[in-house]
């Protein structure tokens, strides 16, 4: 099974809504015979809902609303991936300091919530020009796999 969908907004929080909406109708109408889906709408949502309020509040800071922000959503029986396609300048997510335990600290903790809300979660510049966040969630065989493979025995 594979399904898409693409939705292209402006650079406006505004559109969070219809955005959020849109992405469980998605989820509605063809994830139901996918049981590991169901538990991971609402993560996978905030997921969207932060990599959207990112490239508006960062990449698109400088840019007019009527900038674009085009969003993918693929779906295969034991994945689903998300894109984020803005047009802002990049920046390098390995230069962010993870947010130490038991601080606070006013913004910088998007970068680390969507590393948790998702399986894998990359930001790389395309050579079109803009820029791509993708995130994924593997089905819960394939995400266990992952976590059993990232524990090494001493």
């Amino acid at each position: 099974m594979f399904r898409q969908t693409s939705l292209v907004v402006r650079s406006d929080l505004m559109a969070l809504n219809y955005i959020e909406d849109w992405f469980r109708q998605f989820c509605q109408r063809n994830g139901s015979g996918l049981f590991w889906l169901k538990g991971q709408e609402y993560p996978l949502e905030l997921a969207l809902v932060e990599g959207f309020s990112n490239a508006v509040r960062h990449a698109h800071h400088e840019l007019p609303k009527e900038t674009q922000i085009k969003i993918d959503v693929s779906l295969w029986d034991d994945r689903i991936e998300i894109r984020i396609w803005d047009q802002g300048k990049p920046f390098d997510p390995n230069s962010l300091e993870e947010p130490k335990p038991g601080t606070l600290r006013l913004g910088g903790y998007g970068w680390f919530l969507l590393r948790r809300l998702a399986d894998r979660v990359e930001y790389e510049r395309c050579r079109t020009g803009g820029n791509c966040l993708l995130i994924v969630k593997y089905g819960l065989a394939r995400s266990r796999m992952l976590e059993e493979s990232s524990v090494a025995p001493n």
